[in-house]
C-alpha cells in the first residue's frame, strides 16, 4: 500500500488545532503574569452594586458578576440607559422612547424626543461648600462654592447674551484648567452654544488650525500661565490668534499673570465682561438631546485636526454613568486629573459637577518643584478619585519617586490611568509606592466617544496589566481581521451597537463621508476604535497600542505597548518608540530609546534588550534596528506618535507639526544613516 497524502480538511485542521494551542498558551501566560493587585472590600456598599441588584426585580435575572450584568447593558439598552437617567436624576424632559434605530450604526438615537439643558445638570447646587478648588504652580490657591460658581455663570451667560450668543454659536477657550475656564464653558452651553478649548501650551498654527474651522463668536484666552518655574506670557501668540479670526466679536481676557492687556485692542477682561450685570437666577432652556456641546479635536499629526462633535445628553448620561456606576463617585468626593483644556480628560472632569463632586484643578508642571507636587496637592484637600496618565506614572517610577514613604494618602480610593496602556510594572509601581490600597482603574476611550469604552467597576479585582472590563451599555468586542468576535488573541477593539456619546458629526462634513472612514470604512456597520486588544481570561482586556502603529513585520501583527513593557523594565532606559520601517519589500521593527542621564547605548546592552524582547515576547518583535535618540515626539495631552516617527523616517512630510508639544524632536529621525543598512 502507498503512503497515504494529508487532504486538505487534514491540513487545515493540524494548522487550526495548531492556533487553538497557541492561544491556549498565550492565554496561560496572561493568567500566570496577571495576579490580582486589589478586591474590593465591601462591593455591596457601592452604587453599582445597588444599582444591579434593583436591575434585576426589573429584568427577572440574576447577574453572578459584573460581566453578567455587563451582557444584561448591552442586550437590554432600553431599560439600562432609561434606569441610568431615572436614578440618576438627569434634569430634563425625558420623553417617551430611549433608543429608536436607524438604518445605519451612526442613524441609532437614544432619548430621540428629550429635552435637556447640558449646564443645568452640572449647576445642581447653590450653596457654599467648595465647587472648585485650584491650585496654579505660582502657588496661588482658591476655591469658588457652589453659589459663587452659579452666579459667575450666571454673569457671564448674560454677558455672552448681550454679544448676541446663542444656540449653535462657537464659543472657545484658549486657557489653562482653571475655575474661569468652567465658567465660560458653563455659561455658553446654558444658551446651547458649542464649547470648544486648546491649552495655552498651543502655538498660533495649532489654535488656528483648530478654531479657525468651527469660526468661534467669542473666544476667552489666558494673559499667560506658569510651567516648570517659569512665567510664560501668552499676549503676543493671543494678539495673533485675534487678528487671523475674523468670525471673532469679542475677546476676553484672564488676567492670570500679567495686568495690562493694552496691547490686545478691543479685548476686554473677564471681571469687567462680567461687572454690569449681578447674578440672578438662570432660566435653563432646554434643547434636543444631540444638541452639540463640544467641539473636540483629533491630534491632527497626519493634517488638520478633525473637529469631533458631541451631542449634550449622550456626553452627559455617559459621563454620569461612568462616574456614579464605574467610580462611584458621590457628592461627597473630591475628584481631580491632570489635565490640559487641550484633551478630553478636561470634560470627563468637569462633568462630575453633575455628580455634585467637588473638583480639585491644577495648571503647571506636575515635577514643579519635585515629583511630589499633585500629591502634596491632593493629600491637602483629602481627594477620593486622582484621575492621571500612564506616561506619568511611568516617568514617576523611572524617576524612583516613591509617594508612600513620604505621604499618606488613605483618602484616595480610586486612582484612574489613561492616555496610553499602563505596563504591568505601572501596576506593581502604584501599589507598591503610591497608593497601596486604592482600586487601580486603567481606562480607555478618547476624544472620539468623549468617554471610555472599557473601564474600571468597583465590584471586580484588578488583575496586574489589567483593564477590568468594558463600560456598561457598550456592546464592545474584539474582531479579527476577517470581523469575527475572538474570544482570545490579539484584534480590532469595535462596539457593535450603537451608544448614546457616539459624536452627533464631524464639522465641515455634510456627507457624512469623512465621519463614515474614520469609524466605518474597517467593518460594515461596525465601529471600529483603532485599538489592538485582546480579552484576557478574567473578562478584562489588555490594549496593546493603536492599530494604525502596530507592526507587521512578515504579516504578523505585533502591538507596540508589548516591545515598551520591556524595554522600559530596564534601568538605563528612560521611554522608547518602535516603529515599522519599509524594508526589502517586507517591514522590520526600528527601535528608539532616549537614555537615562549618565548611561550610553552599548552593543551589550542592545543584545540585551533584544534577548529579553525574544523570551518575554517573540522572536517577531525583536527588532532590526536599536537607536538612541534625544527626545521622543508626542501630542499636547503627552502621547508618544509612532506615526509621525514613521513618516519621518521614510521622508514623508509631517502635515501638522503644530500638533506636537514638542516637534522639534523629529529632527532626530530624519536621514539616519542607521536605517540604510
Amino acid at each position: 500500500m502507498g503512503t497515504m497524502q494529508p487532504t486538505s480538511d487534514d491540513v487545515n485542521l493540524k494548522f487550526l488545532k495548531g492556533i487553538l494551542i497557541m492561544q491556549a498558551q498565550a492565554t496561560a501566560q496572561i493568567a500566570a503574569e496577571n495576579p490580582v493587585k486589589w478586591q474590593p472590600s465591601a462591593p455591596e456598599k457601592t452604587q453599582l452594586y445597588t444599582f444591579m441588584r434593583e436591575a434585576e426585580k426589573i429584568s427577572g435575572q440574576r447577574f453572578a458578576d459584573y460581566d453578567a450584568f455587563w451582557r444584561w447593558s448591552v442586550s437590554d439598552k432600553e431599560t439600562f440607559w432609561s434606569k441610568v437617567w431615572d436614578d440618576f436624576k438627569i434634569i430634563g424632559d425625558k420623553g417617551n422612547t430611549v433608543f429608536a434605530a436607524g438604518k445605519h450604526f451612526q442613524e441609532g438615537r437614544f432619548f430621540p424626543d428629550s429635552k435637556i439643558n447640558f449646564a443645568e445638570n452640572l449647576l445642581r447646587r447653590k450653596d457654599d461648600t467648595p465647587a472648585l478648588v485650584f491650585k496654579g504652580e505660582n502657588k496661588v490657591e482658591r476655591s469658588l462654592s457652589w453659589k459663587q460658581l452659579y452666579d459667575q455663570v450666571s454673569e457671564t451667560r448674560q454677558a455672552l447674551q448681550k454679544l448676541g450668543v446663542t444656540k449653535g454659536d462657537r464659543v472657545a477657550g484658549y486657557l489653562p484648567n482653571m475655575p474661569e475656564t468652567i465658567v465660560a464653558m458653563l455659561a455658553a452651553t446654558s444658551l446651547g452654544a458649542i464649547w470648544s478649548s486648546a491649552s495655552p501650551d498651543f502655538g498660533v498654527q495649532g489654535v488656528l488650525d483648530r478654531f479657525g474651522q468651527i469660526e468661534p463668536k467669542v473666544l476667552f484666552v489666558v494673559d499667560g500661565y506658569y510651567y516648570n518655574g517659569k512665567e510664560i506670557d501668552c499676549r503676543d501668540k493671543v494678539k495673533d490668534v485675534m487678528g487671523k479670526l475674523p468670525s471673532l466679536k469679542a475677546t476676553v481676557v484672564v488676567q492670570y499673570v500679567k495686568s495690562d492687556i493694552s496691547g490686545l485692542n478691543g479685548a476686554v477682561t473677564f471681571d469687567a465682561l462680567r461687572q454690569p450685570f449681578r447674578a440672578e437666577e438662570i432660566t435653563f432652556e432646554r434643547f434636543d438631546f444631540n444638541t452639540p456641546v463640544f467641539i473636540m479635536f483629533s491630534s491632527g499629526t497626519t493634517g488638520i485636526p478633525k473637529c469631533i462633535v458631541h451631542g449634550a445628553g449622550g456626553t452627559l448620561i455617559q459621563l454620569v454613568k461612568e462616574h456614579r456606576l464605574h467610580c462611584d463617585i458621590r457628592p461627597e468626593d473630591r475628584v481631580f486629573y491632570f489635565t490640559t483644556c487641550g484633551w478630553m480628560m478636561w470634560q470627563w472632569l468637569v462633568v462630575n459637577l453633575a455628580s455634585e463632586a467637588t473638583l480639585l484643578l491644577f495648571d503647571g508642571s506636575p515635577f514643579y518643584p519635585d515629583g511630589y507636587a499633585l500629591f502634596d496637592y491632593v493629600g491637602r484637600y483629602e481627594c477620593s478619585v486622582f484621575g492621571t496618565s500612564a506616561k506619568y506614572i511611568d516617568a514617576l517610577r523611572t524617576g524612583g519617586v516613591n509617594v508612600a514613604d513620604r505621604l499618606e494618602l488613605s483618602s484616595v480610593r480610586l486612582i484612574t490611568s489613561t492616555g496610553s496602556p499602563l505596563s504591568h510594572e505601572g501596576f506593581d509601581y502604584v501599589y507598591d509606592a503610591i497608593f497601596p490600597t486604592a482600586q487601580l482603574a486603567s481606562i480607555s476611550g478618547g476624544t472620539d466617544i468623549v468617554s471610555c469604552f472599557v473601564l474600571g467597576n468597583p465590584i471586580s479585582p484588578v488583575y496586574r496589566g489589567e483593564i477590568q472590563g468594558p463600560g456598561l451599555g457598550l456592546d464592545v468586542d474584539v474582531f479579527d481581521d476577517n470581523g469575527k468576535p475572538m474570544a482570545a488573541g490579539k484584534g480590532e477593539l469595535v462596539c457593535k451597537t450603537p451608544f448614546p456619546s457616539m459624536p452627533v458629526s464631524f464639522w465641515n462634513d455634510a456627507d457624512g463621508s469623512k465621519f463614515n472612514k474614520a469609524y466605518f470604512e474597517r467593518f460594515a456597520n461596525i465601529w471600529c476604535h483603532g485599538d489592538y486588544c485582546e480579552w484576557t481570561p478574567h473578562r478584562g482586556l489588555i490594549i496593546h497600542g493603536r492599530s494604525d502603529a502596530t507592526l507587521n513585520p512578515g504579516g504578523v501583527r505585533i502591538g507596540t505597548a508589548e516591545i515598551y513593557r520591556i524595554v522600559e523594565q530596564n534601568p538605563e532606559i528612560k521611554e522608547s518608540i518602535a516603529i515599522g520601517q519599509d524594508w526589502q519589500g517586507d517591514v522590520r521593527v526600528v527601535l528608539f530609546v532616549v537614555m537615562q542621564p549618565g548611561h550610553q547605548l552599548s552593543e551589550p546592552l542592545m543584545a540585551k534588550l533584544k534577548k529579553a524582547i525574544r523570551d518575554q515576547a517573540s522572536p517577531r518583535h525583536v527588532p532590526a534596528k536599536i537607536i538612541a535618540v534625544a527626545d521622543i515626539p508626542r501630542t499636547k495631552s503627552g502621547k508618544i506618535t509612532e506615526l509621525a516617527v514613521r513618516d519621518v523616517v521614510h521622508g514623508r512630510e509631517i502635515k501638522n507639526t503644530e500638533a506636537l508639544a514638542n516637534p522639534e524632536s523629529l529632527a532626530f529621525y530624519k536621514d539616519l544613516p542607521e536605517l540604510k543598512d
